[in-house]
């Protein structure tokens, strides 16, 4: 077989896997929990059937230069598309791996809505140049979003390696599962783009790679939501724990203050029932203050 067929083969066998991963999240009744990604495989198994619709077209006699507008945009449309999706999908993932934190999740929200605004600030910030024409300017800002979602997709892998076990997860849990993926499907982009970037062939043994790379993403996907999910493990963190510390300041960041009162205060800033209470609270408070009569008569 040669390079052209391996990749064709590939190229149709990633829809198939996309709607069997669909199909088992959604037989797993845990397709909410994982919307985002329901969302991505869908995109990713229609652009991928119409591009693949497209090319049988061309090879059957259709003009390529017809279908080539159509290709194009769909192709890159469907690109930014799964980009955005992506986006969403480490966000999601984020949030379940942070649940039993909620001060942390609270911060880490925070931040990642920060970085997501940079990361597309960035791309765009990249993409502009003097002479950059429309169509130009479009595929420079979506190859560059997506190299940067894939630079958050690895980091994201590398933060639930690394808080695993202090988050109650195990290397079979699913949230594992799907960063594992995406962090294939990341390593896969990351060199595309760099492969596009220095030789216009599409047809090389390391666009190969980069498609099995691919199928692999969605085969271990199939493998963790076709088997039953570990369940959580209780989190048992020692008080000197840096995830306690931080979960109790985040806990705490963007809350009201305090308010105490010094000096006198004036009775106008009370509202009548409040003034009632406290007359009320005094009065019970008095005779329990006066001293009994016994006392009083030993006294004398």
């Amino acid at each position: 077989m040669t390079e052209m067929s391996v990749i064709h083969f590939l190229t149709c066998l990633s829809p198939i896997l996309c709607i069997v991963v669909v199909y088992l999240l959604l037989r797993s009744k845990v397709a909410r929990a994982y919307l985002y990604l329901v969302a991505l495989l869908s995109v990713k198994a229609l652009s991928t059937c119409g591009l693949v619709a497209l090319l049988y077209l061309v090879g059957h006699g259709v003009s390529k230069y017809k279908l080539y507008p159509i290709y194009f945009y769909t192709y890159w449309s469907s690109f930014a598309v799964e980009g955005v999706l992506a986006l969403f999908v480490i966000y999601g993932i984020f949030l379940l791996a942070m649940d039993p934190l909620p001060g942390l999740k609270k911060l880490g929200v925070l931040i990642f809505r920060w970085v997501g605004a940079i990361s597309i600030a960035v791309a765009l910030g990249v993409a502009f140049t003097p002479h950059a024409s429309g169509i130009k300017f479009m595929t420079a800002t979506i190859t560059q979003l997506q190299q940067t979602t894939s630079i958050l997709t690895l980091c994201l892998l590398l933060f639930v390696c690394f808080a695993i076990r202090p988050m109650g997860l195990s290397y079979r849990s699913r949230i594992f599962g799907v960063s594992l993926g995406l962090g294939m499907m990341a390593t896969a982009s990351l060199c595309t783009a760099a492969m596009i970037s220095h030789s216009g062939n599409m047809y090389t043994t390391l666009s190969i790679v980069c498609v099995i790379a691919e199928c692999s993403a969605l085969l271990t996907w199939s493998a963790y939501f076709t088997f039953p999910e570990p369940q959580r493990k209780m989190i048992l963190l020692p008080t000197t724990s840096p995830f306690l510390r931080w979960n109790q300041i985040a806990m705490v960041l963007g809350d009201e203050p305090g308010y105490v009162a010094l000096g006198e205060v004036s009775p106008d800033v009370f509202a009548p029932a409040e003034l009632e209470i406290m007359r009320r609270a005094s009065a019970k408070m008095q005779p329990a203050l006066e001293p009994p009569a016994a006392m009083h008569s030993l006294s004398a």
